[in-house]
């Protein structure tokens, strides 16, 4: 059984932010964007995967586009080595699944 990679996620209030901080995250360090998912009533989620480091950058890089656009970030972790079951809850939100067919 081959462990995933790294996952990263953050989540913020409000869709502007959140395309600023993945852009941030997506810009800062070698990770892929596995998807996003609209939590409730504005709040957005967008994860991330790749190694270790290159996670915990770009969530910190996220984390910090929000913050200097006035935003709130309302969570955020790094999950190094994620057990493979998570994968049945993050291919849910893998972009080619939110998109119309």
């Amino acid at each position: 059984m081959s462990r995933a990679r790294a996952l990263g996620l953050l989540e913020a209030f409000g869709l502007v932010y959140v395309l600023e901080a993945a852009d941030a995250m997506m810009k800062t360090a070698d990770v892929e964007l596995v998807g996003y998912e609209n939590v409730a009533s504005g709040y957005i989620s967008v994860l991330i995967q790749g190694d270790v480091s290159a996670c915990q950058a770009a969530v910190e890089s996220g984390v910090a586009a929000i913050k200097a656009m006035g935003g709130e970030v309302y969570s955020s972790v790094v999950i190094p080595s994620p057990h493979p079951d998570l994968a049945k809850i993050t291919k849910r939100y893998a972009l080619k699944s939110l998109l119309p067919a």
